[in-house]
């Protein structure tokens, strides 16, 4: 037998074996599971346990997760928000942190993060304190429009995350940007 018939064989016989273990892992033949005792209330796991084969109703069985998880990234340009090389909010950046607010009064908030991010101008240094002042001048102005500010974090990529080329005018403006991301659930 040549080595890549025997390395083919081998194979199938592996694959079947792991088919065969899989399959009957949590049923019988008759379909009663194999892993509750006698009461009839108590799962065993084996060592070819894995979540795709878990019984249902068993220890360990996995619940599926809550589909009304939403999340959602806002990037407001730094015009909007604060004059060039600024942090201070600007009237038309609160207008926006404003609607947002308001919308996360609809949600149960989980996490928030405020991401700070800048143009190519000016050091590397300076650039990530300078987005990490926009993040954090963000999150001071919902933590006042009563946002958990536990549940906000703030970071800077300062001039590392760009979106559009630095070469021009028009692209630095571009990377002048806070960038929001929302993460919560639909309140009931």
């Amino acid at each position: 037998m040549n080595k890549t018939l025997r390395v083919l064989l081998a194979s199938v016989i592996t694959v079947s074996a792991t088919a065969a273990i899989a399959s009957d892992n949590w049923e019988n033949s008759d379909g009663t599971l194999n892993w509750k005792d006698s009461s009839g209330t108590l799962c065993w796991r084996d060592s070819n346990w894995t979540p795709a084969t878990a019984a249902k109703g068993c220890d360990g069985a996995l619940t599926s997760a809550a589909s009304d998880v939403s999340q959602s990234k806002i990037t407001l340009q730094a015009d909007t928000l604060y004059d060039f090389n600024k942090s201070d909010l600007k009237p038309e950046g609160k207008a926006t942190l404003d609607k947002i607010a308001a919308d996360l009064k609809k949600i149960k908030l989980e996490v928030i993060i405020t991401v700070g991010n800048t143009d190519s101008v000016g050091t590397d240094a300076y650039n990530m304190a300078l987005g990490q002042r926009r993040a954090q001048s963000v999150k001071t102005y919902l933590v006042s429009k009563d946002v958990d500010g536990s549940r906000i974090y703030t970071e800077s990529k300062g001039k590392s995350n760009p979106v559009a080329s630095n070469a021009t005018a028009e692209g630095r403006a571009k990377n002048r940007r806070t960038d929001i991301e929302v993460v919560g659930t639909a309140a009931k």
